[in-house]
């Protein structure tokens, strides 16, 4: 009992990182229907920016803030050259140019980075474990948690109490009519990548403090793909929902399959989750169900 008490609570805490990540997939998907498969490649950047902030004697604090601006002017700058050009073109073609930029990202980070594995020194949280009763949590899955929760209270307020989160809204709610009232689509598609590098780079930045720093931290970011599905891919609060039940999902598979399945079956169980959920939910919990007339 201890241990599935254990796995459940590491659980949640991974899953409102998850969560975070996956605010940026379901974002650019509500504004534009695309699917933005270099989610993984922008927390890949994220977390070393993160790192390389830190490493100049910043305060982790201090050091996720600047990666939130960088993440701002990244995620402009990426719209604006690579996808702007591509507003009312085939959905397919937007998607083929974020799988094309996946590996761009993913080569500039082993450029400028390297692929060595490196973690935040000094730690940035302490080693020794926080213990409430029997239950033993770690701080770094604690405070990550914290501050992913404390991040996406902002995001949601963002966009439902500010007039440009309103006009984001507005144009994933229906595009023509936000173009009527005045909406720039240009900025909210530009808006909403700048978002997703912001939110994507904070999880990547809390992921390398759990699992160090390499370049694996771009697969944990494509991880929170069944996450995305699970809460449905235009609803913000089915990504909170899907990410954290993902990573329950994860730790339980980790510790109770892996004695019997070894080699990694907790980063498949996530995926092989979303095909049986896909069979009896294809929307997912709270997704947007299409109804067409025939």
């Amino acid at each position: 009992m201890e241990l599935f008490l254990m796995t459940i609570i590491n659980g949640i805490l991974v899953g409102g990182i998850y969560a975070l990540v996956a605010l940026g997939w379901v974002l650019i998907y509500k504004c534009s229907g695309v699917l933005n498969l270099a989610m993984g490649e922008l927390t890949l950047i994220g977390a070393y920016v993160s790192l390389t902030f830190y490493q100049m004697g910043m305060p982790f604090v201090l050091a996720v803030v600047c990666t939130l601006l960088v993440g701002i002017i990244l995620g402009y700058l990426t719209e604006r050259i690579f996808l702007d050009k591509l507003i009312g073109e085939p959905i397919l073609s937007v998607i083929m140019v974020t799988v094309g930029l996946s590996f761009f990202f993913k080569g500039l980070v082993e450029f400028v980075w390297g692929t060595d594995t490196r973690v935040f020194e000094p730690p940035v949280f302490a080693i020794t474990p926080i213990a409430v009763g029997f239950i033993k949590v770690s701080p770094v899955y604690l405070w990550s948690f914290i501050l992913s929760l404390v991040l996406l209270i902002i995001f949601v307020c963002f966009f439902k109490y500010t007039r440009w989160g309103l006009s984001m809204q507005a144009t994933a709610d229906d595009e023509t009519a936000a173009l009527s009232l005045g909406v720039s689509a240009r900025f909210v598609y530009a808006a909403a990548w700048a978002i997703a590098f912001m939110s994507a780079g904070v999880g990547g930045a809390l992921l390398g403090n759990i699992n160090g720093m390499n370049i694996s931290i771009g697969y944990l970011g494509l991880l929170v793909l069944p996450a995305v599905v699970l809460g449905g891919l235009n609803s913000v609060p089915g990504a909170i929902v899907g990410g954290i039940i993902i990573g329950v999902i994860q730790n339980l598979s980790g510790s109770y399959l892996d004695h019997y399945f070894p080699g990694g079956v907790k980063e498949i169980i996530p995926f092989v989750f979303m095909a049986v959920f896909l069979l009896f939910k294809p929307y997912g919990l709270w997704g947007w169900e299409r109804i067409e007339r025939v």
